[in-house]
């Protein structure tokens, strides 16, 4: 049989803690390991599979994304580029929401006002988003004037 890690040893390995580790095959992104007196022992594998879980994780990936990437993997299918496709356009919404709040913060930043409270601009783009604007509707109708 080949070699078996510990759950101390997996954890080592990939710097993951164990309690992230007991939690992720709680949560099934990790297959329940087989136990020998007790202890969980993880084939060589788990490691790749715990790199996977970081990588997905770092990229964006919530907890549960991962697990429906990793259930996606099959033989002969790619259902995992339509999970790709949907955060790759999660990730362009948020870097454009993101990139509206520096502009409107290097703005701010400009301000010649001491107190920006007092400053005519932030004032109506407070009232403009309480109208239900969105911060780049708000944005774009303080600097139209």
């Amino acid at each position: 049989m080949s070699e078996q890690l510990t759950i101390g040893e997996l954890a080592s390995r990939t710097g993951v803690a164990t309690s992230a580790l007991r939690y992720w095959e709680q949560l099934g992104l990790l297959p329940a390991p087989a136990r020998v007196s007790g202890q969980r022992r993880y084939p060589p594998s788990a490691v790749e599979l715990v790199g996977v879980v970081l990588l997905l994780r770092d990229v964006g990936f919530t907890l549960r994304e991962v697990k429906a990437f990793l259930a996606s993997r099959t033989p002969a299918g790619d259902d995992w580029r339509e999970l790709y496709q949907r955060k790759l356009a999660e990730l362009d919404q948020r870097i454009a929401q993101a990139q509206v709040a520096r502009t409107a913060i290097a703005h701010g930043l400009a301000c010649p006002h001491k107190d920006i409270f007092a400053c005519a601009n932030f004032a109506d783009g407070v009232a403009a988003l309480l109208a239900g604007s969105s911060l780049e509707e708000a944005h774009a109708r303080v600097h139209s004037h």
